[in-house]
């Protein structure tokens, strides 16, 4: 009954809002492509080296007959110049992980969830919650933020919405590499999508998405 019940929250999950997504640029990364070659510092994104993590709980009077999950991008590709306060990357939804026992473990979620019960969780995710067919990609554009040291304006555009939030950041710069730590909160609202409640409410998904993130970058030469 526990996972049946928890298949149908995060899964089946949200009714999303539809809003189409804008066009994407030719070459987001174009900047970073013409900085490299002036002599400017710019690091590639490591995709084997960098994730983002979200948790997404249940909540209600019923939380505990639902399960919290844990969603795992690792293929981010992107560039990075921390010298001029910059940093553009993305992923594909179709490349993310539910609930796989190590990043459940990062996240400190109890127990293991079936990989039956976390595939068809994936599914319905990427179907029902996020329309990944019409909004295949996530992009973030960091920006230091002015007056802010360590804080970085990250816009974030998911479901053809885009939204900004302040992020403080962790940066190990050296001349090979860096790497940049944080976490932050959205809103599943935020982005057109309205959190599912089940058993007239006594079941929900929280609206918001805990994320963590660890990027790191290697100098371009």
């Amino acid at each position: 009954m526990k996972q049946r019940l928890a298949f149908l929250l995060l899964l089946a999950g949200c009714a999303a809002q539809r809003a189409p997504t804008p066009p994407p640029a030719a070459d987001p990364y174009a900047w970073y492509r013409a900085a490299a070659l002036a002599g400017t510092p710019v690091y590639r994104i490591d995709p084997q080296a960098s994730v983002i993590r979200a948790v997404v709980r249940s909540g209600g009077p019923f939380a505990r007959m639902g399960h919290d999950h844990a969603v795992a991008a690792k293929n981010i590709s992107g560039f990075a110049a921390p010298g001029e306060g910059r940093a553009d990357f993305g992923f594909r939804l179709d490349e993310m992980t539910v609930d796989e026992p190590a990043v459940r473990a990062s996240a400190g979620l109890p127990g293991t969830v079936p990989a039956d019960a976390a595939a068809g969780t994936r599914a319905n995710m990427l179907g029902r919650v996020l329309e990944a067919d019409r909004h295949p990609t996530v992009h973030l554009s960091a920006r230091q933020a002015r007056g802010a040291a360590g804080t970085m304006r990250l816009a974030v555009t998911l479901h053809g919405v885009t939204r900004s939030v302040d992020v403080p950041a962790a940066l190990d710069i050296t001349p090979a590499s860096v790497t940049a730590a944080g976490s932050f909160s959205l809103r599943q609202t935020d982005f057109g999508i309205k959190p599912m409640s089940v058993l007239g409410g006594a079941l929900v998904v929280r609206d918001e998405m805990e994320l963590s993130f660890r990027i790191h970058a290697a100098r371009v030469r």
